[in-house]
């Protein structure tokens, strides 16, 4: 059994969130044998270098499940795209380059964030392709702390107040990437987070099934997408 769960944004604000994500890896998760964190994990990460207390009691949670057998693996989101190896060495956990093929129960499937995916939020990719230029984030992780966070919560107050302005399609993948993505990648599945949209999107390439899902957001409720010799199923569950 695999696991995958992707815009957990965790933060010392949600503790419903964390004790959720906390029991999900001292039961659940005990069982698989891998987990897969497809980005936004964190609400904001600006830098290993700025870890809380908060973030270093997630790391050893991680670190706790990877010393039981299970491999954990973790994908960089839009909130947390800075996150870095010293995390990654704590938490002992691998960082997954955004896209990835890996193998899931035989079947070769293409993993990403998502957001790359949403091309018509034409602002939302400038920006994307700014912040990650290598060079923009040299100067980013080299910058003073404080005025990375003063940075970070100017991008975190855009970002809500633009995504509530914008229409619900713009903010969403562009379906007719996919079929392109899929082929381009040798896959005929696709599992993504970022648009807070769970759902399980059938279709064909080249006449072949192919089938998109993407993962549930934490927020009013968990979710997590196993993934064993039935097939693929995803599921809500109760924060509480």
């Amino acid at each position: 059994m695999i696991l995958l769960i992707s815009d957990l944004h965790l933060e010392e604000e949600r503790p419903d969130i964390t004790r959720a994500f906390l029991h999900f890896l001292a039961t659940r998760a005990t069982q698989a044998e891998a987990l897969y964190i497809l980005g936004d994990f964190f609400e904001v990460w600006i830098g290993d270098d700025a870890m809380t207390p908060f973030q270093e009691s997630i790391a050893r949670a991680l670190r706790a499940l990877r010393e039981r057998g299970v491999r954990i693996y973790l994908m960089h989101g839009n909130r947390d795209f800075m996150l870095g190896q010293t995390f990654c060495r704590k938490a002992g956990c691998k960082l997954l380059a955004d896209p990835s093929v890996v193998q899931l129960c035989g079947e070769p499937v293409l993993l990403m964030h998502g957001d790359s995916l949403c091309t018509r939020d034409e602002g939302y990719m400038r920006l994307r392709r700014l912040l990650r230029n290598p060079l923009s984030l040299f100067v980013l992780r080299n910058l003073p702390l404080a005025t990375r966070r003063k940075l970070a919560r100017k991008l975190r107050n855009e970002s809500r107040s633009q995504t509530r302005m914008k229409a619900s399609d713009i903010i969403d993948v562009t379906p007719e990437l996919i079929p392109g993505v899929l082929a381009e990648h040798g896959v005929r599945t696709l599992i993504h987070g970022h648009t807070h949209r769970p759902a399980t999107h059938d279709f064909e390439v080249d006449g072949q099934p192919a089938k998109r899902i993407v993962l549930g957001d934490w927020d009013r409720q968990g979710w997590a997408l196993q993934v064993d010799e039935n097939g693929y199923h995803q599921a809500p569950f109760a924060l509480s």
